[in-house]
């Protein structure tokens, strides 16, 4: 299979379906507004997009199966599978924040092996492939080449419904607020993983987790010479509802931290 051009069929859906998500922008009220679990919203608009992606990914590749947020299709692969969230951020899209993306990732077996974040707010197409590096609109990106913690800005996202581990969190934040230049949140973490990628964030963390908020996102990071882990430093970052990503630099630092803080 070659990577490359298929990740250049993906980025072109992407585009299509980030029309679609666009174009509806504005025509989404209270009535599209449905209410998945505890503070997770959905409408029409993700599942349309959904919907558009299912159709145009499986055109590329008939044999793969899908992981997908709005469940659109349940489909089993063999070799293959396609994590897809059709609108991360919703909850921003819906509240007229534009800080959105849609996410897609290709597993082969356990490995992501392909990964696009379509940002639609500023409309930023990020894209790698295994071993073909990572990419913003057409040009090569890098993670940050920061080395200290002093110098470094992280992103993560608030606990929504996991509130169990809400006390390790809140000391966590609190430690790196006193090591680091700061903390954001922007509210979608392929966004996150993204900024990650290009060097605007040195390092993102999350728990509570789908596989389809990082499955696009962490083959961004490790194809711009970034790190990414559980919060145990393993590799139980796709299904285990928790991620940990930096530049290489400060990755080893800055785990440490985590694993002090978000202990079981």
């Amino acid at each position: 299979m070659e990577l490359g051009l298929l990740c250049s069929q993906v980025t072109r859906i992407c585009k299509e379906t980030g029309e679609f998500i666009l174009k509806e922008k504005n025509k989404v009220n209270k009535e599209h507004i449905e209410l998945k679990s505890l503070n997770s919203l959905v409408s029409y608009v993700d599942k349309n997009a959904e919907e558009q992606l299912v159709s145009g990914l499986s055109a590329l590749l008939p044999e793969a199966g899908f992981i997908a947020e709005e469940g659109t299709s349940d489909k089993k692969g063999e070799r293959y599978h396609w994590v897809i969230d059709p609108l991360d951020g919703t909850t921003n899209f819906l509240h007229g924040i534009p800080v959105f993306s849609i996410s897609i990732g290709l597993m082969e077996g356990d490995e992501t092996v392909l990964g696009v974040v379509y940002e639609l707010g500023r409309k930023e197409m990020f894209y790698a492939w295994k071993d073909g590096g990572a990419y913003l609109n057409g040009k090569p990106i890098k993670t940050s080449n920061q080395t200290e913690l002093k110098d470094c800005l992280f992103a993560t996202g608030f606990p929504y419904y996991d509130f169990g581990r809400m006390q390790n969190f809140l000391q966590l934040l609190m430690a790196l607020f006193e090591q680091s230049r700061g903390v954001r949140r922007l509210g979608s973490a392929a966004t996150d993983l993204a900024y990650v990628a290009c060097g605007r964030f040195d390092g993102f963390f999350e728990y509570g987790l789908s596989p389809w908020d990082v499955a696009g996102g962490v083959v961004l990071v490790k194809e711009a010479g970034g790190k990414v882990s559980d919060f145990k430093g393993g590799n139980d970052y796709i299904f285990g509802k928790e991620i940990a990503v930096a530049s290489q630099g400060i990755f080893d630092t800055y785990l440490e931290i985590i694993k002090d803080y978000m202990k079981y």
